[in-house]
């Protein structure tokens, strides 16, 4: 299949035919807007700056000046991304695209580029949707580092059960590799499919659990890094009290610190054992309680998402005033039914009602189709000049009615300011025993040439709202440059000038991703 180079995803998967009108259909009773169709340019026809460096013979065969290649790897693959590739508005591309084969290659790219200044935007699977990919500056010729190549499976411990993985590896390739082993890494987020395990740990991503194992930081047992001051490796451990973490570091730090090359990670074997069910509720309020109440019970869930009912209804179909939960309990180890009728007794408690559904058209079933669809109904609502965007975040319990309330009615009023009306939504992706992470979304009619605009300024507004009500900017999406503002009032003071140390002590040149993190 081919690679979308404005969108998500391949060519051959894009919405179309009668999903397209089931779906224009859908966004038409909740919006107004004329929704015409706009048709991407051809990556060829662009008119892109030529490349303001060459790179040396040695490195000359790793790297690529090709417009469409250059094209593809300007953004990332967020609303405002998209809109932008729609317009043919690529201001800012990399100078080259490099694919290092290995290590050595890697570190030479590196030499390179911190002798002549030349900035490095490290590369996974471009799934960034807070412009982490994006080389926005003017004042230096950038090559964004694509590490496709280093997709390896290179050592699988079944004692430990751990696995030494490349950091260019997509989810597919790393579980076809795992596979033969009867092992599972059991990460999967919305794009995993065209992202890579570098990527993951470089943005301290959220996958399939929604309890106990929710970041790719639970299952890390040590990395390798690759930095303009050298290379760091940490020890394989299970655990250790050994000052402060070396792979805490460089998690999350978004290729500003260093390239991640590998990574021994902790796996476990494939589940055999599950059990789930969805519970309607009448009150949301008593939606939320229910949650909480199986969030804090110690069953640990696999999944337990709740939709609003704006949520369910899109996604689900289904129709019901307060919310819809979605819980799921799986094992390689023993039986769970148990667990589940535990939670669906903590959730009757809170009025929920449990519907007997068919093994397969079940509201779970519905919803995991729409979850894996909707980044391409997105690029078709983009395409039909809607506002169709997300934006996520995490709090304690005892705000969150709050943080609702707030973010709710910030985004609303910034819908009716840009867009005139509009619909918010909001699931749990995860939940803690002290709190969840609540995921909005955005349904607005935009007007084609402004929709950039207005969705920044909705964005600000709750990104405002947020930080106001004691939320995280982000829960698993990471700062990039998008976050910046609010990331810099959110962290402390004095870790913001050891952060800014380590910056400068690993990468003395500053070369490594500009803008990401720290000024």
């Amino acid at each position: 299949m081919a690679r979308s180079w404005w969108g998500w995803g391949n060519v051959e998967d894009a919405v179309s035919g009668a999903e397209l009108e089931s779906l224009l259909s859908r966004v038409r009773a909740l919006t107004s807007g004329e929704l015409t169709g706009h048709e991407p340019p051809d990556a060829g026809s662009l008119d892109l700056p030529a490349p303001r460096v060459s790179p040396p013979e040695t490195l000359a065969a790793l790297c690529s000046a090709d417009p469409a290649d250059r094209a593809a790897h300007a953004h990332g693959k967020a609303f405002r991304d998209v809109v932008r590739n729609l317009h043919g508005d690529l201001r800012h591309v990399p100078d080259l695209v490099a694919r290092p084969r290995d290590e050595t290659d890697l570190v030479d790219l590196l030499d390179w580029c911190a002798r002549d200044g030349i900035a490095v935007i490290p590369y996974g699977g471009g799934s960034s949707v807070v412009g982490g990919v994006e080389p926005r500056f003017e004042d230096r010729p950038a090559v964004t580092v694509d590490l496709a190549r280093l997709d390896g499976v290179l050592e699988v411990d079944p004692v430990s059960r751990a696995a030494r993985v490349q950091a260019g590896v997509f989810g597919p390739r790393l579980e076809e590799g795992l596979r033969p082993h009867g092992l599972t890494l059991r990460h999967f987020p919305q794009s995993f499919e065209f992202s890579t395990l570098g990527g993951w740990l470089a943005t301290r991503s959220g996958g399939h659990y929604a309890t106990l194992y929710t970041h790719i930081d639970d299952m890390v047992e040590s990395m390798r890094v690759v930095t303009p001051a050298g290379i760091a490796e940490s020890r394989r451990l299970p655990g250790s009290g050994a000052g402060p973490s070396p792979d805490r570091l460089f998690l999350g730090s978004e290729g500003a610190l260093g390239i991640i090359t590998e990574a021994w990670m902790r796996v476990q074997e494939r589940p055999r054992w599950r059990a789930r069910a969805s519970v309607r509720f009448a009150d949301y309020t008593a939606a939320a309680a229910a949650t909480r109440a199986v969030a804090q019970s110690g069953l640990h869930p696999a999944n337990c998402r709740l939709l609003d009912a704006a949520e369910a209804l899109i996604n689900t179909g289904v129709a019901v005033a307060g919310g819809v939960l979605l819980l799921a309990f799986e094992s390689a180890d023993h039986p769970v039914q148990a667990s589940l009728d535990r939670a669906l007794e903590l959730c009757r408690d809170h009025g929920g009602e449990v519907r007997e559904e068919p093994a397969g058209r079940s509201t779970g079933d519905t919803w995991r189709s729409s979850f894996l669809r909707m980044p391409y109904q997105r690029d078709a609502l983009a395409r039909h000049a809607v506002i169709a965007e997300t934006f996520e975040t995490a709090c304690t319990w005892d705000r969150f009615a709050e943080l609702h309330a707030a973010v709710t009615d910030a985004a609303r009023k910034a819908i009716r300011a840009v867009a005139g009306d509009g619909v918010v939504t909001c699931r749990f992706t995860h939940v803690y025993p002290d709190g969840p992470a609540p995921y909005f979304g955005v349904y607005a009619p935009g007007r084609w040439g402004g929709m950039v605009a207005q969705w920044d300024e909705i964005k600000a507004a709750v990104s405002e709202a947020i930080a106001a009500s004691g939320g995280t900017i982000t829960h698993h999406h990471a700062v990039g440059r998008d976050h910046r503002p609010w990331y810099d009032r959110q962290r402390p003071d004095p870790f913001a000038a050891a952060l800014t140390a380590a910056k400068s002590a690993l990468d003395p040149s500053g070369v490594l991703n500009p803008g990401v993190l720290i000024p």
